[in-house]
């Protein structure tokens, strides 16, 4: 019966050809129908896995929020730290000028201590060379035979210092010999030229050569040493 039936289904498909058409329609409507439910179960995947990613998307959107309010409260912390900052910075701006103003007074006070202590020490040294002299004239008299005196004259011309001054210096003297003594705290190589300026200056006005050059001193410049040496005047600093 089976086979009867197959066989008009098969002359019904070659000599009907609107049977043919109707049977091919409905077998590619199944297979339509077939695919549509295959895409169907891979739709239903495809959403079965956005529903996960959609999860995990809700979970890093809740991260990130939490990060957010982490980031919103450490910004919080910074702008107060930038506040505290703020204060020291202004505080420490003042220090400053509080330390410039100190300084300031400082520097004027060791300005006006440093002066009154070079006046002191000016001062002391005219009053060591003034009581040395004394001390070394009574030596040289007493001892040596010598007459010893202040030779005081003012020059003009400006011939010792380059501008008219009194020049002053000391005189041993016996047997018209003229030893000139220049008593100093302490000995520069100016002082040594000086000596010798003066020396000529004495020379100009007595008419006189002096025998010798002496500068007494309890301490001399290694140049003072050597200006003397060259200049032919005598250093003596163990008295």
């Amino acid at each position: 019966m089976s086979e009867k039936i197959k066989q008009k289904v098969l002359r019904l498909l070659r000599e009907d050809e609107e049977f043919r058409y109707a049977v091919a329609g409905m077998i590619g409507l199944d297979e339509i129908l077939k695919r549509l439910d295959a895409h169907d179960q891979k739709f239903a995947e495809i959403i079965k896995r956005l529903e996960v990613h959609d999860e995990k998307f809700a979970e890093i959107v809740k991260r990130l929020d939490a990060h957010d309010q982490k980031f919103a409260e450490i910004i919080k912390r910074l702008e107060v730290h930038d506040e505290k900052f703020a204060e020291i910075v202004k505080r420490l701006d003042a220090h400053d000028e509080e330390l410039v103003r100190l300084r300031k007074d400082m520097l004027l006070g060791f300005e006006r201590m440093d002066r009154h202590l070079s006046a002191l020490g000016a001062r002391w040294g005219l009053m060591a060379e003034e009581a040395f002299r004394e001390g070394l004239k009574a030596l040289i008299e007493k001892e040596f035979g010598y007459r010893v005196e202040r030779w005081v004259k003012f020059d003009e011309e400006g011939f010792v210092f380059g501008y008219p001054s009194q020049i002053e210096i000391d005189v041993a003297i016996r047997n018209k010999k003229a030893i000139l003594v220049e008593i100093k705290s302490q000995a520069t190589a100016p002082d040594v030229y000086t000596l010798k300026r003066k020396a000529e200056f004495y020379k100009s006005r007595e008419k006189r050569e002096p025998s010798k050059l002496l500068i007494v001193t309890p301490y001399a410049e290694e140049k003072a040493l050597e200006a003397a040496k060259h200049l032919g005047i005598e250093i003596y600093t163990k008295i």
